[in-house]
């Protein structure tokens, strides 16, 4: 390594004041964290992290991610002085309504937010995903001699980061996997809300993550040559990642409030601003740049520029010396498929009679065949999801020395998979699935709810969807969780009833999703469903439409996933009872309610609605009405065969019907018979 040309102290302040100005101006904010890590942030923006601003979308950066995310005017104040679009007007309206310098960083405000953080750990946890997702990159594209994949993951987090357990399960992953080319900061400055970590957060996490299989070095927050020597090191481990503790001052500079909480959360107050100025020696006005910091940075960048131009050039000759992978490298990017293609997937599942994640593991492997940039695995449940691509191999480090693979093993670690999903699929040349029972949905709701903000693609398959899963009991027995998945907005559920609607619903997050999807399959076999004369499959991309029709009918009964078959069978038992009814099959609440209200009132009807669905049925009354009759089960479940508790929760055919007549006889006692 080249000798370090020290960062100039008068660049170090510009962050730090710009840090406090934008913090003291919004009355908001955390300038603690910016101040003590400004100085290490510098050293790694200038030295080592490869990006261009002119081109913040290049596909061979780096990436930086601050999982810190309250330290956000940190990251924002880097962006301004390094020509990214972020201007002093944007640091002046930090933290404001319609902001693109939020609170806490959000992904596709500013060009250089690499991802929504705020939720501590998530940062950490989705860099093993980003990481994971550059290895194989290089892994399927780098060729002898002609190496076009080089970007590391490049991370920030705090105490509180590394006191989360989502980012513990995500570091083991990592170092099982070894992912060199991640690289984690952890700035340590001892300190959270709470006050010092002294009370909460003494164990010794270089220990621990060297027991995951990281290297760990530890230095100085403010010795640049030492600093700059673990981040060298860690460019040249390429099977562990590095963990460099940094040991730092929260509120570093200034005049009495350095090294106290109370600079971790608010403004310091124009009073300590003033003084602090005083104490760097600062005359300037607020939001000022000094011209030699400024220049300094422009350098920088310059320099950047260049390892950006001859990328370029490499990528070039790469290109025409390779023109099959060329092609393969824009598909990986694009992630195009002919809808053609998707729907040929499908043929002849409606005729096939099986579980709900039979179902998904058979069209899974057929998309993964049209998608090679399609990758995923599952928290311990590879087989019992039906998530295992058969064509492909485990991923890890080959005998051959490249990182490949196309099924992970996550292991039991439901909440780091949710977040490591996350960076495969922000990486942008993959489309990453998770899978689990839809019980422990509930541990990955931090990263579910990131990847709808966020708007990813990703794709989280959710089996054992119902109390019919059995004998289990009431703790693996999801009743809620629809509900609560739907509540996510953004993300997209779908339950579907059969073979068809399973594979309808995978090729629709294949070629139409815009955001993150839930996929709930059943653990219990599915009946076919009998589709009407004429049906087109592409009925089911509209989340619902009407299965039964009927002129006379006196009801419409509207169902998902397994019910369907249940509703079906209610069906015909009501019409020997003579009450003919309608039959709705709702596979995606969320992509009906996105239909215009003509084809929603017509596929609802204004007939009398009961709702069915074997799980909690508060949110029924916001889709069929406040009148509608809501079947469902609205307590925990119990432990029992799947046809022993349909009789106990009242899911059966006879049950169903006669609750319908019921219900209706109460509403119009003369005109439902007895």
């Amino acid at each position: 390594m080249k000798p370090l040309e020290k960062v100039p102290q008068s660049v170090i302040d510009t962050v730090r004041v710009l840090s406090m100005d934008a913090v003291q101006k919004a009355n908001s904010g955390h300038p603690g964290t910016p101040m003590g890590a400004a100085e290490m942030s510098l050293v790694l923006w200038s030295h080592f992290l490869r990006f261009h601003p002119e081109h913040p979308d290049w596909r061979d950066r780096d990436r930086f991610v601050l999982s810190v995310g309250h330290a956000s005017v940190l990251l924002y104040s880097l962006l301004h002085l390094f020509g990214y679009d972020c201007t002093l007007d944007d640091l002046k309206s930090f933290r404001q309504l319609g902001s693109r310098t939020a609170g806490h960083p959000e992904y596709g405000h500013l060009p250089g937010v690499e991802m929504t953080t705020g939720p501590l750990g998530q940062g950490v946890s989705s860099a093993v995903g980003l990481a994971m997702g550059q290895l194989l990159l290089a892994g399927r594209f780098n060729t002898p001699g002609m190496p076009v994949v080089h970007g590391r993951v490049w991370c920030l987090a705090g105490d509180g980061c590394l006191m989360e357990g989502v980012s513990a399960e995500a570091a083991s992953l990592a170092g099982h996997l070894g992912l060199g080319n991640l690289t984690v900061i952890y700035d340590k400055n001892d300190v959270s809300i709470d006050g010092s970590t002294e009370v909460t957060f003494t164990e010794d996490v270089a220990a621990r993550y060297e027991a995951y299989g990281w290297n760990v070095a530890k230095v100085s927050a403010y010795d640049q040559a030492s600093f700059a020597a673990a981040l060298e090191a860690s460019r040249h481990s390429p099977r562990r990642p590095t963990l460099v503790i940094a040991q730092s001052v929260i509120g570093r500079g200034a005049a009495s409030m350095e090294g106290s909480a109370a600079t971790h959360g608010a403004a310091l107050g124009q009073a300590e601003v003033d003084a602090t100025k005083q104490k760097l020696g600062w005359t300037l006005p607020p939001f000022h740049v000094p011209d030699e910091a400024r220049a300094w940075c422009a350098a920088r960048v310059a320099e950047k520029a260049k390892v950006h131009e001859k990328w370029e050039k490499d990528f070039a000759a790469w290109r025409r010396a390779e023109p099959e992978l060329a092609r393969e490298w824009d598909r990986h990017w694009s992630q195009d498929v002919e809808e053609g293609a998707l729907l040929k997937a499908v043929e002849g599942m409606e005729r096939e009679k099986a579980a709900g994640r039979k179902h998904g593991g058979r069209i899974l492997n057929a998309l993964a065949r049209e998608c090679p940039w399609l990758v995923g695995g599952s928290a311990d449940l590879i087989e019992s999801n039906g998530v295992l691509l058969k064509d492909s191999t485990v991923m890890r480090w080959s005998p051959r020395g490249v990182f490949e693979g196309r099924n992970i093993y996550f292991g039991v670690r439901e909440h780091a998979m949710g977040a490591v999903v996350n960076g495969l699929n922000l990486h942008g040349a993959w489309r990453a699935y998770g899978a689990t029972f839809l019980q422990f949905s509930d541990y990955m709701r931090p990263a579910l709810r990131l990847a709808a903000l966020m708007r990813l693609r990703s794709v989280f398959v959710f089996t054992h969807d119902s109390l019919f899963l059995g004998e289990d009991g009431p703790t693996h027995q999801p009743i809620e969780h629809l509900a609560g998945l739907r509540l996510i907005p953004g993300l997209t559920v779908w339950r579907p009833g059969d073979g068809l609607e399973t594979g309808m619903a995978w090729a629709w997050t294949a070629a139409h999703a815009r955001g993150p999807v839930a996929l709930c399959l059943s653990r219990q076999v599915l009946p076919t469903l009998a589709f009407p004369e004429g049906f087109d499959r592409k009925q089911v991309w509209r989340g619902g439409y009407v299965l039964r029709e009927d002129p006379r009918a006196r009801v419409t009964l509207i169902a998902t996933g397994s019910e369907v078959a249940l509703a079906d069978a209610a069906l015909g038992l009501l019409a020997q009872a003579g009450i003919p009814a309608r039959l709705v099959s709702m596979p995606s609440v969320c992509v009906f309610k996105a239909q215009d209200a003509a084809y929603r009132d017509g596929v609802l009807g204004r007939l009398p609605r009961v709702t069915l669905e074997a799980g909690s049925t508060a949110q029924w009354a916001s889709l069929a009405g406040s009148g509608a009759l809501a079947i469902g089960v609205d307590g925990f479940g119990v432990s029992g065969p799947p046809e022993d508790l349909a009789r106990h929760f009242g899911l059966t055919p006879e049950k169903v019907s006669a609750r319908i007549r019921e219900w209706l006889r109460a509403q119009a006692p003369d005109q439902v018979p007895a």
